[in-house]
This record gives C-alpha cells, structure tokens and sequence, in this order.
C-alpha cells in the first residue's frame, strides 16, 4: 500500500510522533493506521527507558480546583527548562493535575496505574511514555497531593509560572470572596516564605530538643559565651530558638502584606476573621517547587564537545 503524505500527517497528528518515525511506522505496518499507532507506542517505549536514567529536575507544578472543598498539586519534571516551557508538556501536567484530583490513589504506585482519564485504555504510566517518545526527554511525575477540606475551603496559588503551586486548607464558617482573597495572600506567603509548620503545635519536641542541644554546643564552644551564667545561656537559647520558630511557622511569620512591616500571619487571620465575622485558621498547606531535593546535574559543555572531538 502507498503511504501518503496525508496519512503520514494524520498520524502525527494523532500521536505527536516526528514526521520520520511516522512515515516508518506505517511502512512497517502496510499503512494500517491502528497497527502505526502500536508500533510507535512500542516504538516511544523503548525510547522512554533508554532516557529513564537522566536526570529530570525541571519542569513545572500545577494546581487544579475541583470545588471550594477539593484541589490536588502535582509536580511533573523534565530535564530542560526549554521543555518546561513547552505547550504540549504543559498540556501533559494539566491533564495530570486533573487526574489527581479526580484520584484516590493513596501513593505514586497506585496512581501511575490508574487508568488515564483520557483515554481509560491507557494507565497513567503509559501515558507518560507515550509523553516521553514525543517530547523526547525523559519525564517524572514526581509526586501529588490531594487536599479535601471537611470542614471549610481550599484555595490555590501558583507562582512563578509553574515553579511553586500551594494549596491552603482553612476552617471556616462563611466561604465567600473575602476569605478566598485573604486565604489567597496566605498561599502567596507560603510560596515566598516557606514555611514548615502552620504553628508551633505542630513541632515535634525532639525536634525543639535537638535544636536547643546544638545551640548549648555553640554557646559551650564560644570562649566569651561560655563564661556567662547559667540563666543567661538558657534565655539565649530561648531566644534563638523562638528567632528560628518564627521562621518555620507560617503563623509566626510577619505577614508580607503588613503595613507596618510587624503584624503577623496569626494577627492578619484575626482581623480577617473579625470583618467576616466567623474564625478563619489555616488547618494545612501544602508547598511544591519543582525540582526541590533532587540533584542536579552540573553540566561541562567543554568537556563534553572535547570527548566527543576525541
């Protein structure tokens, strides 16, 4: 059978695949265009696993609101920026955040096996080969989280056009447009500062005991310090350590809005509670940003175009 160049359009149209390995998958296939469509999933397969092994710390996180109760982050990684800012992978991480929060899957095993919302044929996993052969990088997704609020909202930010997607679950009586935007300068404070914690009841103590033994080291180990009197060392490491909680605990934090450059996130929660007239609190958020913890690998381009020269 002659292989068109219309066919050869349709199927790339159809898989995303390069004009080359179309022509090829149907000349394999007598022209069948289903038997194409297999082949270059095979095909697309065992490219995957050849890219299995580079390491994928780009890419982009995305949030999806399914209501005011339910949300779900994803983070879905490539090994370039230039494909993080590609349309058909953003496509792709969109369409795994409505997965997600579509899922009950309880951790990444079960989520890649699902079967992919859009097209029940496929599992998740296949889709992200499939994803893989086209792109030609290789992909991950990394992670999710599904946040469902049982007694309140969610609200959601994302920042930096992908880098930081967080979600905030609140308490609250009234779900309206004033705690949705107060709740969304919250997430926005989350996404600059950082915070590990909502509040310091959160900590664990033999985490706060940990901290105050090393701080009694630095002190015992500074010549000037040591010397001062028991009660004076104990406040300083009190001290310290309330600096340092200030920072992990988002309720500590100043709020970055604040006009007088003082009041904290637990003080702006409690004049938004006063103008909506119900308590607002923060129960949980959640924080991605791509690429955090994984190691990147440090590219020497001089090196590489000399061994190749080699």
């Amino acid at each position: 059978m002659a292989i068109t160049a219309a066919m050869v359009k349709e199927l790339r149209e159809m898989t995303g695949a390069g004009m080359m390995d179309c022509k090829k998958a149907l000349n394999e296939t007598a022209g069948d265009m289903d038997a194409a469509v297999e082949f270059l999933r095979k095909n697309g397969q065992a490219k995957a696993e050849k890219k299995a092994g580079r390491i994928a710390a780009e890419g982009l996180c995305a949030v999806v609101l399914k209501d005011d109760q339910t949300a779900a982050v994803v983070e879905v990684n490539s090994e370039t920026d230039f494909v993080a800012k590609n349309a058909t992978f953003q496509e792709f991480v969109d369409a795994v955040a409505k997965q997600a929060v579509e899922s009950d899957a309880a951790d990444m095993d079960a989520f890649m096996a699902e079967p992919w919302n859009e097209d029940t044929s496929k599992t998740v996993n296949d889709a992200l080969v499939g994803k893989v052969a086209v792109i030609g990088e290789n992909l991950k997704i990394r992670r999710f989280e599904k946040v469902v609020a049982s007694n309140g909202c969610v609200v959601s930010y994302v920042h930096g056009g992908g880098r930081i997607g967080v979600i905030v679950e609140a308490d609250t009586a009234v779900v309206n447009d004033a705690v949705k935007e107060a709740l969304t300068n919250i997430a926005m404070q989350i996404a600059a500062l950082n915070p590990k914690y909502v509040s310091r009841e959160e900590i664990p103590a033999e985490h706060i005991a940990h901290e105050k033994e090393i701080l009694l080291a630095q002190i015992m180990n500074d010549p000037k310090e040591s010397q001062k009197p028991e009660k004076v060392i104990k406040g300083m490491i009190e001290g310290r350590v309330n600096k340092e909680l200030k920072e992990v605990c988002l309720v500590d934090q100043v709020y970055v809005k604040a006009e007088d450059g003082k009041q904290t996130v637990a003080k702006y929660l409690e004049q938004v509670s006063k103008e909506v007239g119900t308590p607002v609190t923060v129960k949980k958020f959640v924080r991605f940003e791509t690429g955090e913890g994984i190691e990147k690998k440090e590219e020497d381009f001089a090196a590489e175009v000399a061994a190749q020269l080699k």
